[in-house]
């Protein structure tokens, strides 16, 4: 009978403590997981701000004399495509990552060529209102870089608990999995071609 007693309280001090040691692991997953879509939030806040000043840019460059109409459609087109791609922050798999920041690419090219043919309107860059526009534009694209860094720093803490023991069991059991970091633009590692 003793025996017998021993080995059920034995079975007991083992389930509890796997269930407190499951417990504090699951917690503290769920803790990094929360971080990762707040950080998520914080890229798409900053994009959005980028999307919102867009329409004041375009409306201060149309009112350049002859300026080129097809840059300005252009713009306006990959802003609204990526304004569309929305990432839920329960769906960040890889895919989705690609398909938002594929989007945000062609925006941002697209802002390239036209702040580029702007250079040849002389009284367009002397424009107050523009160049108060374009000075956001580029404090925005330095909020972005920072938001896409904090997140990448998060999905990798994330990534990094969720795979090693005995986390990469509990995380197994709960159905947390790795997340995809943004990655540089294909392409990008060529610099580019400047021609005058």
């Amino acid at each position: 009978m003793k025996t017998r007693n021993l080995t059920l309280i034995i079975i007991i001090g083992a389930i509890l403590l796997l269930g407190g040691c499951g417990c504090g692991r699951y917690n503290e997953m769920v803790g990094q997981d929360e971080n990762v879509k707040a950080k998520w939030a914080g890229v798409q806040s900053d994009y959005q701000r980028r999307a919102d000043l867009i329409p004041n840019l375009v409306n201060s460059v149309k009112g350049a004399a002859n300026f080129e109409q097809e840059t300005l459609t252009r713009v306006i087109e990959a802003r609204a495509k990526a304004t569309s791609v929305n990432v839920n922050a329960d769906d960040l798999s890889p895919e989705k990552i690609a398909q938002f920041q594929q989007a945000q690419s062609q925006l941002s090219g697209a802002l390239s060529r036209l702040l580029v043919t702007v250079e040849q309107y002389p009284d367009l860059k002397a424009n107050q209102n523009f160049l108060d526009l374009q000075k956001q534009l580029e404090g925005t694209e330095n909020r972005i870089k920072v938001s896409r860094n904090d997140f990448n720093g998060a999905v990798q803490n994330y990534n990094n608990s969720i795979r090693k023991v005995p986390n990469n069991i509990f995380a197994g059991m709960f159905g947390f999995k790795v997340r995809q970091p943004f990655t540089a633009d294909p392409g990008s590692e060529k610099a580019p071609e400047v021609k005058f």
